[in-house]
């Protein structure tokens, strides 16, 4: 408790205050750090039972400041024997039915010096704080940063009750939890952002998938043309394959990335499988595959069948690529004699 205290104990209190005052008239906001020693001198004052009012309004101005440039603090601890904290605030944003921003804040320094072991733990809680105010939207971020706010409030409190020379063994299973707890947490962030950029790609593969198919029905409208009938063929299978995946829960992106990113790579999608569908109807159509249909069968039949061909080959990519792979050789064979 004397390491804790000793930066505190170092300076008088009414050099604190002065610093204080200095900051909140040098900037037009208040820092959480600063936040944090003007709470941790009302509080100390508040324990003494004797609050002098410059303490008082020194904490409420930057508390006002604070508030006014991060938004309100819906949550936050700190600490009782050191002048460290931590906090969540909600900033609202100019349409009132949106969700507002939120933004974790942690002044952890000197009551972490002697716990590396929860310092490290609340590196995490940054981490994971900050990945989900930059990936997240809506109420999952909401929930997440609530976890990150929760594990962090309960990891401070380890502090205190260290500092209070409690049950060491209770500390400790305390810790553990919270280690569980934090990565409960990261596992819902990782499901979230990965919902989320599932959704993103989607909309970049049914915008190139509807464009598409426009196009083609106007085209097939006017005339019938197999390749554009294979090329919208391949790219519904491609999208109904992703649709099919998605359900199952096996597909994963990489969420860090950006949603511009995860809108491009699904615009790909559709286009990989028309032109996987192009391919084998050049393949059936030059003479290198031949459709599974009798001589006899009317075109309208013929066409079907390479309509249904192109959509397995938009559908499963590898079975297009294992069909041509196994159609080349045949075609550079020479017949036996």
């Amino acid at each position: 408790m004397t390491e804790l205290t000793q930066p505190l104990a170092a300076t008088p209190q009414t050099e604190t205050k002065t610093a204080l005052r200095d900051s909140a008239v040098a900037s037009h906001s208040t820092t959480f750090a600063e936040l944090v020693y003007a709470h941790f001198d009302w509080w100390r004052a508040l324990r003494d039972d004797h609050v002098p009012s410059a303490t008082k309004a020194g904490y409420h101005d930057a508390l006002t400041r604070f508030e006014a440039r991060h938004g309100e603090i819906v949550n936050a601890y700190w600490c009782s024997h050191v002048e460290s904290a931590v906090a969540l605030t909600h900033k609202k944003r100019r349409l009132p039915w949106a969700t507002p921003t939120s933004a974790f804040h942690r002044e952890s320094d000197w009551a972490t010096q002697n716990s590396p072991d929860i310092a490290r733990e609340l590196h995490r809680c940054d981490e994971l704080a900050v990945r989900a105010k930059t990936v997240l939207t809506g109420v999952r971020r909401l929930i997440c940063m609530q976890l990150v706010m929760a594990s962090a409030a309960h990891l401070l409190s380890l502090v205190d009750a260290r500092a209070a020379h409690t049950d060491t063994a209770k500390a400790e299973a305390a810790l553990e939890q919270e280690r569980t707890a934090l990565t409960e947490a990261e596992a819902y962030y990782r499901e979230a952002a990965n919902g989320q950029a599932q959704i993103v790609y989607f909309v970049g593969m049914a915008l190139v998938a509807i464009v598409l198919s426009v196009g083609a029905a106007i085209w097939l409208a006017i005339d019938w043309a197999s390749p554009v009938a294979a090329l919208v063929a391949g790219a519904l299978g491609a999208v109904v394959s992703v649709i099919q995946r998605i359900n199952a829960g096996k597909f994963q992106l990489d969420y860090d990335v950006g949603r511009p990113y995860a809108l491009f790579l699904g615009g790909l999608r559709p286009l990989i499988g028309g032109a996987f569908a192009l391919a084998i109807s050049f393949a059936f159509t030059g003479g290198l595959l031949h459709l599974p249909v009798a001589a006899a069968e009317s075109s309208n039949d013929r066409r079907l069948a390479l309509l249904v061909v192109s959509f397995l080959a938009g559908f499963s990519e590898r079975w297009a690529q294992d069909t041509l792979a196994a159609a080349v050789p045949q075609a550079g064979a020479k017949p036996a004699s």
